[in-house]
């Protein structure tokens, strides 16, 4: 994964040629057009690993964790919640239901992006930085984060970091540098801080009334747009934000000629039911599938399930426990 951040920011960031980067790594240059394209270096197995000690009693241990898993639960699963949470009116029930809130803002122009998600998943961390690099059309060389989940693994001495590799593919795909704030100190990222309340006051106060998560991100990202009009008091001069932002977007990074393929793969089993299992909710599969291994490709709002390079079955996401998806044409 190193060599895939070199070989793109090498390209991306300093113009250098596929004969120079494959004269300074040594890397062939099929081996370089495939990172520039965005095709990550992956071992591929050419047919599934087998085990001669486990081979012969697989079949009894499935039996004995497939009855297992009818057993009550020992133990309770504590989610996790971010600190960037609002509230709006249910778009059914005309309840409260908490969302996520994602926060970018520039440093030195102040200008905003805010999305709303009803998770905090990796692939809709993904999404908010697609789409707020499209907001600004350009991505910042440098980002400072938190150290939250989706991004670190493990923090080490100093600003030392293990950053999830999916993090790692998606950084280097963008070729930025990421920075993380020492635990505890908020001080050194005030302004998304303080943006976080300045959305939940602004943006969700009153509660707004939607329908689904598309219009309330429409209603969020129109509000940002007007907030480029804002004049931050403090600095050197009376420009706008969106003034200011025009005198530094010379500075950003192009996007890529294509966006991220942003979806976590798991492998699956279809159940009895015709079902596969993802975040804890049912969804359907042909019945031709049950009892074989495929891939479940989950997306921000979709999973899409595959059987070796066909498509099986695609179903909208449900953000919820213990649901159950269903096809009546499966």
């Amino acid at each position: 994964m190193d060599q895939y951040e070199l070989i793109r920011t090498a390209h991306r960031v300093y113009g250098k040629s596929i004969r120079e980067i494959r004269r300074e790594t040594g890397h062939h240059r099929e081996t370089i057009r495939k990172s520039l394209a965005g095709k990550e270096p992956k071992y591929r197995r050419r047919k599934p690993p087998r085990c001669s000690v486990m081979d012969p009693v697989a079949r009894i241990a499935e039996g004995w964790l497939l009855g297992d898993r009818d057993r009550p639960r020992r133990v309770n699963v504590t989610q996790l919640v971010g600190s960037g949470i609002g509230w709006l009116r249910s778009m059914d029930s005309g309840e409260r239901s908490r969302v996520k809130l994602f926060v970018m803002r520039s440093r030195y122009s102040g200008k905003a992006f805010v999305r709303a998600y009803p998770w905090e998943r990796q692939e809709m961390f993904f999404d908010a930085h697609m789409r707020a690099f499209a907001y600004y059309q350009g991505v910042f060389r440098t980002l400072v984060y938190d150290n939250l989940r989706t991004a670190v693994k493990k923090i080490l001495r100093g600003k030392n970091r293990v950053e999830q590799e999916r993090f790692v593919s998606f950084r280097s795909y963008y070729t930025y540098e990421a920075r993380f704030c020492n635990p505890g100190l908020g001080r050194e990222k005030g302004g998304v801080e303080g943006l976080v309340g300045f959305a939940r006051r602004n943006f969700l106060v009153p509660l707004p009334r939607v329908k689904d998560f598309e219009e309330l991100n429409q209603m969020i990202l129109e509000r940002c747009q007007k907030y480029g009009s804002h004049r931050i008091a403090g600095r050197e001069d009376d420009r706008t934000v969106q003034e200011r932002f025009e005198a530094e977007r010379s500075r950003l990074l192009p996007l890529p000629g294509r966006p991220y393929e942003n979806y976590k793969p798991q492998r699956v089993k279809v159940d009895r039911y015709q079902t596969v299992r993802v975040y804890r909710n049912r969804y359907s599969v042909p019945r031709a599938y049950v009892g074989r291994w495929v891939w479940a490709h989950v997306s921000c709002w979709q999973v899409r399930v595959f059987a070796e390079d066909r498509k099986i079955g695609e179903h909208e996401q449900v953000f919820a426990n213990c649901k159950w998806k269903l096809n009546p044409l499966h």
